[in-house]
């Protein structure tokens, strides 16, 4: 059996034994919620799968449309529900300059400017440390309401229908804690979360998901212009490389020094955290 057939059986196995009618999906416009869609409609059917897009005032642009194509390519039903109001409503933005009337590309620039300026700090580690002086929590602060806010938005149309919320979460975050606990790690099935992000790039390919979702830089889409190897501060390819070698119990030996620092002090930052969710990678455990 391949890999696409094997998470689709299990994805159809873990929703028929706990009783699901369908499943929700967070489609952000990014390969992962793509790839996650396209196995979910092959485990389930189409006519049982929903895709929930919820954007708000920091999304790109290109993030809606993105994600629309996506719903249109899987051929599944989809409800919109931007989620500003509710981040205003509860004082998220004002944690922040107001950005209201600032154009894009100005916001944009200014979050790399302040990204470089803070570069020497290593903002991903304090972000795993919870370490950081009052701005820099406020920034934590402001990110993460917004995964919880969608977390709590999916769950509300997946309650509604006995539906089963499917998340979207792979190995390489999950190792590393690239995450928000009681955010984007809350779902009832992680179908990919065995996956390095390497490896899901493969599989969207031979699920044939459009060029546009496996070519674009990946990115949270939480603070403009930001990806998520700025965040990172390592390639996808270098990360997984690494990663896959210190779980194999290889040698690194011809491996970046630096890079293998930088690795192992992610993991190692990282520990504290832990995706308690169903995923293939814990059968058998």
């Amino acid at each position: 059996m391949c890999l696409k057939d094997e998470i689709a059986s299990f994805m159809k196995s873990m929703i028929v034994t706990h009783r699901y009618r369908g499943a929700v999906i967070g489609i952000s416009g990014g390969i992962d919620s793509a790839v996650v869609g396209a196995l979910t409609v092959q485990a389930i059917g189409k006519e049982k799968v929903l895709g929930l897009l919820l954007p708000e005032r920091d999304s790109a642009p290109e993030t809606l449309k993105d994600s629309l194509m996506i719903c249109d390519y899987l051929g599944i039903d989809r409800i919109v529900k931007p989620i500003t109001g509710i981040l205003r409503s509860v004082g998220v933005y004002r944690l922040q300059p107001p950005a209201l009337f600032i154009p894009r590309k100005i916001q944009e620039k200014y979050v790399r400017n302040k990204l470089k300026a803070m570069t020497k700090d290593d903002i991903f580690l304090q972000d795993l440390r919870n370490n950081g002086d009052q701005t820099f929590l406020k920034g934590l602060a402001y990110y993460r309401a917004k995964h919880r806010v969608r977390m709590v938005c999916l769950y509300l149309e997946a309650e509604k229908r006995n539906f089963a919320v499917v998340g979207a979460s792979n190995h390489t975050e999950a190792l590393t804690g690239f995450y928000v606990k009681w955010g984007d790690d809350s779902a009832d099935i992680e179908p990919i979360l065995h996956l390095y992000k390497t490896q899901v790039y493969q599989l969207a390919q031979e699920l044939g998901i459009p060029e546009k979702i496996r070519t674009k830089a990946p990115s949270p889409d939480l603070i403009p212009g930001i990806t998520d190897e700025d965040v990172l501060g390592i390639s996808y390819t270098e990360l997984d490389s690494i990663l896959m070698k210190i779980e194999g119990g290889q040698d690194l030996s011809g491996m970046e020094p630096e890079k293998i620092q930088r690795v192992k002090q992610i993991l190692e930052a990282a520990e504290k955290r832990n995706l308690r969710n169903l995923s293939l990678g814990k059968l058998g455990n």
